[in-house]
């Protein structure tokens, strides 16, 4: 079974092992048909502590780790430019 790898950016690093990923979709509204940017907060256990603010990190579902994470950084696909 293949999981579903995500691919998000980070926008916290402050906790101990864990990092904030946001991923950006785009929806139709069902009345009026418009275009609505929608955010999903994941937060991702980052074992080694790597990934930083900005970064473009990839994530796959796994087994619960605390109460609200339940994904894990598989990799950093691109680093942050400041």
């Amino acid at each position: 079974m293949a999981k579903t790898e995500i691919t998000g950016k980070v926008v916290s690093d402050k906790m101990a092992k864990t990092v904030v990923v946001t991923i950006e979709r785009q929806v139709r509204d069902e009345r009026y048909g418009k275009q609505l940017k929608r955010t999903t907060r994941f937060m991702a256990h980052d074992e080694a502590g790597e990934a930083k603010v900005g970064d473009m990190v990839a994530i796959v579902p796994t087994r619960p780790l605390s109460r609200s994470k339940r994904w894990v950084v598989t990799r950093i696909v691109e680093r942050a430019r400041f």
